[in-house]
């Protein structure tokens, strides 16, 4: 097709007070910009999902070094996006040996520094979080500079067991060292904060936004879109119907959300920990997490932001895992496996879910054409938490994972083995250089990570 048109790269499908973002297409880019690689090639993206508790290191951290190690058990589900995969080893956060089992872990997932210890007064996590920083270098380029999501809602009482507040455990997103950066657990809020849909003075907080819920979302930009659709190639034309049959789909899976099972929480969290979800969020926990991680991908597909993190559950969760074949308790609960075999195997069977939960996401995006690659090519996705073992509590040789070609810069499909005492800083600094940055240091960081890019 010969490009005699021009169209902003920012381009809509608009109507009746939506706007849905475009994908990436060859199409729109205007034809001073073919010429241009930097112009003609995708953004990079980075999201982070943080999972609490630990790992069995054994099951975990493969044995050899380098391209040819073998995916240990709880990292199987990943055999497919291997190629596309690194894992690290010996990282480490050296500021967080001084606190708490959880609370002076997670805090500072993202930020590498001190943890004040606080009950709620003069919070600190010594910095800005990495996602942030991020989005201060790409936001002026998207709709939306970052997008923070997750499962349970914030909680800022007391653990009076160790003195800290537990918003420490609701947080890894931080846009200064004491602004945590709210997160959105409602797929439906997400959804209409994505595709722009205006709200209504008249609504209430939490409800639905001004279109009719008969009258799906998508129906009222399908004229532009079949308008946009004629002017498009070929390729372009199959990558807008793919995007767009994938916005139905979730518009759709959002329409059957339906409220909770209260028996779906332990008793070994306090009943104050936890309120009734509103409304739109739906009860089972492994739809949730489909959804919200579904919507982090179309934000990255449709260029609506290029920075976003998730949380599978607040740190010191009580969530029962009863779900996973061969589970029977809380994922906090058996994390204090005590060396007992019973306990061990069922929090190595959590541990592999999450690595499915990874490995669905990694393959979705990988299914993305996106000019001459696809979109995990073109993203950074990390994936940890902020202890090793959740027996001992330990902020070193953390469970790290990225998924990614960060543009062709990443060398992956390897096991980086660091030295002992590597700061997991070292990572985000290569990350942050990764992303457009001139940084040359972040949080306690000696360096570049060796051998990542």
């Amino acid at each position: 097709m010969k490009n005699t048109w021009n169209i902003s790269r920012r381009h809509f499908l608009r109507g009746a007070g939506v706007a849905l973002s475009l994908p990436w297409l060859q199409s729109v880019l205007p034809r001073t910009a073919w010429a241009d690689t930097a112009v003609a090639r995708p953004p990079v993206r980075f999201g982070c999902l943080f999972f609490p508790n630990g790992v069995w290191q054994p099951d975990w951290i493969p044995e050899k070094a380098g391209g040819e190690f073998t995916l240990p058990s709880s990292l199987e589900p990943l055999a497919n996006v291997k190629d596309k995969l690194v894992v690290i080893s010996n990282l480490d956060k050296k500021h967080s040996h001084d606190g708490d089992g959880h609370y002076a872990k997670t805090a500072n997932f993202l930020t590498g520094l001190h943890v004040e210890k606080t009950t709620g007064k003069n919070i600190s996590t010594g910095g800005i979080s990495l996602d942030q920083l991020m989005a201060q270098q790409t936001g002026r380029f998207t709709p939306l500079p970052s997008l923070e999501l997750g499962i349970d809602p914030v909680i800022s009482g007391i653990d009076s067991n160790v003195g800290y507040t537990r918003l420490y455990g609701s947080s890894i997103s931080w846009q200064t060292a004491n602004r945590p950066v709210a997160k959105e657990i409602n797929p439906r809020l997400v959804y209409e904060r994505l595709f722009g849909i205006r709200q209504s003075g008249r609504q209430q907080s939490g409800t639905s936004a001004t279109y009719d819920d008969r009258q799906q979302l998508l129906d009222l930009a399908m004229d532009d879109a079949r308008g946009l659709r004629k002017k498009l190639g070929r390729d372009d034309q199959f990558k807008l119907d793919e995007y767009l049959d994938s916005v139905r789909a979730v518009e759709r899976q959002i329409e059957f959300f339906h409220q909770p099972d209260p028996r779906e929480w332990t008793s070994s969290v306090p009943e104050t920990a936890f309120t009734a979800p509103a409304p739109g969020i739906p009860g089972d926990y492994q739809l949730h997490v489909k959804l919200m991680l579904e919507l982090m991908v179309l934000a990255f597909w449709s260029d609506s932001t290029r920075v976003s993190t998730f949380m599978f559950a607040n740190d010191v969760s009580g969530r029962n895992f009863s779900f996973v074949d061969g589970v029977k308790g809380a994922h906090h609960e058996l994390s204090h496996h005590e060396d007992k075999a019973e306990k061990i195997e069922q929090y190595k069977r959590i541990n592999r879910w999450h690595s499915q939960q990874f490995a669905h996401m990694l393959e979705k995006m990988r299914g993305i054409q996106e000019g001459q690659g696809n979109l995990l090519e073109h993203s950074m996705i990390l994936m940890g938490c902020g202890m090793s073992d959740g027996n001992r509590h330990d902020p070193n040789n953390l469970p790290i994972l990225v998924g990614g070609g960060g543009n062709g810069t990443l060398k992956t499909g390897q096991h980086i083995a660091c030295d002992k005492g590597t700061p997991l800083c070292n990572l985000y600094l290569s990350m942050l250089q990764q992303m457009g940055s001139p940084a040359d240091s972040f949080g306690d960081s000696t360096g570049p990570l060796a051998g990542l890019t």
